[in-house]
This record gives structure tokens, C-alpha cells and sequence, in this order.
């Protein structure tokens, strides 16, 4: 499976074909429908380096299933399965709304082993035992709450394994203003159901991750964004 540098700042999204591919499975059965879902899916996919960055970080991971935590439209499932990935996916997400369009996303485009559920990962977490993925989730969480979520989902990494986060940073750039107006407006819109409460700092990741037996690396995943986005890679160490 391959993709981008995860160590890379200008990783690349995905090529425009690849991404109206994926989009077409969030198309409206009626032809005057509803496209918002495709035009979001297509867009993020053809601007946002966030998935290849993510397949990158699961690249040599091992073939175990993937809890996306924030799942969203379960858009990483369609990218894992258009670039070959054998991992059994789980998305949860507190959105039911957009959990049933993902479950109906899927089964269009008849992706094997992946399901949906809604969960509030702020009050509780499906059972999981191997990889985890925490994609732009940490921000629309307080801060207890994100160092709660954040040993969670670590308990949930099996050994080998890894946990792969994407958030923005407080860092008081301009990068981080610009992250922070743009989710502002994300829920003013109403895409995002939640408005953004607390933009962690790195080290309120560093600590919980490595007190929980992560071994991590952190690094930048601006891609051409204007936004102050990192990628986190947690592995867990094979038993000795």
C-alpha cells in the first residue's frame, strides 16, 4: 500500500481521478439530489494531503483492523480500499447523520469489511484490539476530555501497531489562526455539528501518548493548505 512521505511537509492529496472516483459513491440515486456530500468528498480528497498522508503512516503497519474514531463520511475507508488495504475498518462517529450517509457511501461502493457506527468517543469507545486512526477530532473536544480520549484510544493500540492522529497544533502562528477561523466557520456553516473548544499544544499530546507505551513521531502535514495541520504516529511496541 502505498503514499506519501508521512515525514513530508508538502505530501501531495490524492490525484483528481482518484478523487472523483471515491466522491461518485456519495452521488444522489435522483438526478437532481442532494450533491453536497459529493462535492465536500471530492474536494477534500483532490486538496487535503490528509489521506495520503494517513496511508503513508499505515504503510508497513500490520494487517489488523483500523478504528477510525471520527469517522465523518468514512471517507479513509474508501481511500484504504481503492489503494488495496486488507484492514477490517470500524468508523464511529457522534454524527448520526452523517454515519448513515457513510454506511450508504459504502455499500454503493461495496467496500468489504467496513462498518459504521454512532458513538460518542467522548463518553465511550467500542472494544478494539490494532490500529487506530484520530483524524481532525481532538479540537471539538475540552481538554480533559482530549487527554481522556487520547488514553483511550492508546489502550486500543494492539503491540506492533500504531496510532495515527491528524490535528492542528496551538502554536500561535499564522498557520494556527488560520486553522482556527476556518473550523470557526466549518460549524457556523453547519457542517461541523460542534464548534472547535480546545486546540491542543504538543506536548498535551506528547504526554498521555508516551505514558501510555507509545513511541511517537510528530511532524508537520501542511501539503499546500494554508492550515497548521500535524501528523502523529504512535507505535506500540512488540512485546520483549
Amino acid at each position: 500500500m502505498g503514499g506519501a512521505d508521512p515525514l513530508s511537509e508538502a505530501a501531495l492529496p490524492l490525484a483528481r481521478e482518484q478523487a472523483r472516483r471515491i466522491a461518485s459513491a456519495f452521488l444522489p440515486p435522483q438526478r437532481f439530489g442532494n450533491r453536497r456530500d459529493y462535492y465536500y468528498s471530492r474536494g477534500k480528497l483532490g486538496s487535503d494531503p490528509l489521506y495520503p498522508g494517513v496511508l503513508a503512516a499505515l504503510n508497513d503497519a500490520p494487517v489488523v483492523p483500523l478504528l477510525d474514531i471520527g469517522c465523518g463520511l468514512g471517507l479513509l475507508a474508501h481511500v484504504l480500499r481503492q489503494q488495496g488495504s486488507t484492514l477490517a475498518y470500524h468508523g464511529v462517529d457522534i454524527d448520526a447523520g452523517k454515519v448513515a450517509r457513510a454506511e450508504q457511501a459504502s455499500s454503493r461502493a461495496a467496500l468489504p469489511q467496513a462498518t459504521f457506527t454512532c458513538v460518542d468517543a467522548s463518553a465511550a469507545l467500542p472494544a478494539h484490539h490494532g490500529n487506530v486512526a484520530l483524524l481532525d477530532v481532538l479540537q471539538y473536544l475540552p481538554a480533559p476530555a482530549q487527554t481522556q480520549l487520547l488514553l483511550d484510544a492508546a489502550a486500543r493500540v494492539a503491540p506492533g501497531a500504531r496510532l495515527v492522529i491528524r490535528t492542528t497544533l496551538a502554536d500561535h502562528s499564522g498557520r494556527d489562526r488560520t486553522t482556527r477561523i476556518t473550523d470557526m466557520l466549518a460549524h457556523l456553516v453547519g457542517w461541523m455539528g460542534t464548534r472547535p473548544r480546545h486546540y491542543p499544544d504538543a506536548e498535551s499530546l506528547r504526554t498521555p501518548l508516551e505514558a501510555a507505551g507509545l513511541h511517537l513521531r510528530v511532524t508537520p502535514l501542511y501539503g499546500n493548505t494554508p492550515f497548521n495541520n500535524w501528523l502523529i504516529v504512535g507505535d506500540r511496541p512488540l512485546a520483549a
